[in-house]
């Protein structure tokens, strides 16, 4: 390797050869630093995520609270309404994809006949989710 001297005395000629020094220097400081570098990227936090699954949530069924009273007469979430109008009423529940719960609650003193005539109304409508509403004896 050849250096420049300050003697024009002995040669006039420009000196072809490149300095490698500062590439040699700069290549070091990048071989420094990728080495400090390195471990700080393999480092990693570890973490418990959440486990999610891609099912489709299914559409809850709706429920209607139906009651006969005493004396025989139907309601409908609390309103009132006729034998005739519950039975259309479940037939359009019926059609719906995804059939309500019937929440049945007869009073004790009520004719079966009543209860029958509604659950065979339901069965007619297409809704097989019929559950009697009780209370618990009391001791």
């Amino acid at each position: 390797m050849a250096f420049a001297s300050f003697d024009r005395k002995s040669s006039s000629a420009p000196v072809s050869d490149i300095n490698m020094v500062p590439l040699i220097d700069v290549m070091l400081v990048l071989l420094v630093i990728f080495i400090v570098t390195a471990p700080l990227l393999t480092h990693s936090v570890k973490l418990e995520l959440p486990q999610a699954s891609s099912q489709v949530n299914p559409p809850v069924a709706q429920k209607i609270e139906f009651a006969i009273d005493a004396q025989g007469l139907r309601y409908w979430n609390g309103e009132q309404v006729s034998r005739e109008e519950a039975a259309a009423r479940f037939k359009a529940e019926g059609l719906k994809p995804v059939a309500p719960e019937v929440h049945l609650r007869a009073d004790q003193d009520v004719a079966y006949r009543h209860v029958a005539e509604t659950l065979a109304d339901t069965s007619a409508a297409g809704l097989s989710k019929v559950g009697f509403v009780s209370q618990p004896e009391r001791r």
